[in-house]
């Protein structure tokens, strides 16, 4: 109970006091959900749209609307409104010396720091899909009844230790070592946490009909346990499903990091790009 507990609290969002629902990753490293990030701008003077609406089209409100957005990929604010900003020409219908923010700012309310999300605020964060995931797994097992039962005790049963999504089951000890005698195809069964709903198999082979343990990095695809022993993967390069995950998720992150280590550098080329602009047209 108490290591639940202390998984609940990684699991509550720090704005709403309730488990996270569409969270995003803070760059501090921290999270909070779509809806209570919106809030919190709203709070702060920002204005953002509906969290629970699809999102609208950049040239929907006056203050994306551009007659280069045609040419960008990302929508940002108005090159002439920096020129009007600083002094230089007017046109009909717009005041000199209009600003607009150029940055926002959230708060965060994990480290209380102010976190800089850029242009385009909420929408340059990435869903946390991990943690969302987590979440509903957390839910799941939480809903569960507390105890139970193993399904071959005879009366009176005992409280169910393990479960077996092969057989799709859930066992005391003493059953589940007399129902997977060791040297049987059964003993190859890996032991689970009990529960009243088991999932189906994961991804399989469409030869074979057997669960993909192995990833091929010759082939760069998925393999069950028959494919690998084949002549055909005898020279390949082959590691469990989980270490190739592993892999390509911290080539994703490293990527992801250099992306973001290279965004400061990107905007002051920006800034220079548009100084220099501004220079030409004066």
């Amino acid at each position: 109970q108490t290591s639940m507990k202390n998984m609940e609290r990684e699991l509550v969002c720090p704005v709403c006091k309730e488990m996270y629902k569409q969270p995003l990753a803070l760059p501090c490293m921290h999270n909070v959900c779509h809806v209570c990030a919106s809030e919190v701008l709203l709070q702060h003077g920002y204005l953002c749209c509906d969290p629970t609406s699809e999102p609208s089209s950049p040239a929907a409100t006056p203050a994306t609307r551009s007659p280069r957005l045609g040419r960008r990929g990302v929508p940002k604010p108005d090159r002439l409104d920096r020129l009007l900003k600083s002094g230089f020409g007017t046109y009909p219908g717009r005041k000199r010396g209009t600003v607009h923010p150029q940055t926002i700012s959230f708060p965060c309310p994990a480290c209380q720091r102010d976190i800089d999300l850029g242009e385009r605020g909420l929408g340059s964060l990435f869903r946390n899909l991990t943690l969302e995931r987590v979440v509903e797994r957390y839910r799941q097992t939480i809903n569960i009844s507390a105890a139970i039962m193993c399904q071959f005790c005879k009366p009176p049963q005992l409280e169910a230790t393990k479960g077996c999504t092969e057989c799709k089951s859930s066992f005391c000890n003493e059953c589940f070592k007399l129902y997977h005698p060791w040297g049987t195809q059964k003993a190859q069964h890996e032991p689970t946490p009990p529960t009243l709903t088991f999932r189906p198999k994961g991804l399989m082979c469409p030869e074979h009909k057997e669960e993909v343990t192995h990833y091929c990095k010759t082939c760069q695809r998925l393999v069950c346990q028959l494919c690998r022993v084949r002549r055909t993967h005898t020279s390949h390069k082959i590691t469990p499903v989980l270490s190739a995950y592993q892999a390509l998720r911290e080539k994703l992150t490293k990527s992801l990091a250099y992306i973001l280590s290279s965004q400061d550098t990107v905007q002051t080329q920006i800034a220079e790009l548009e100084e220099t602009v501004k220079h030409t047209e004066v």
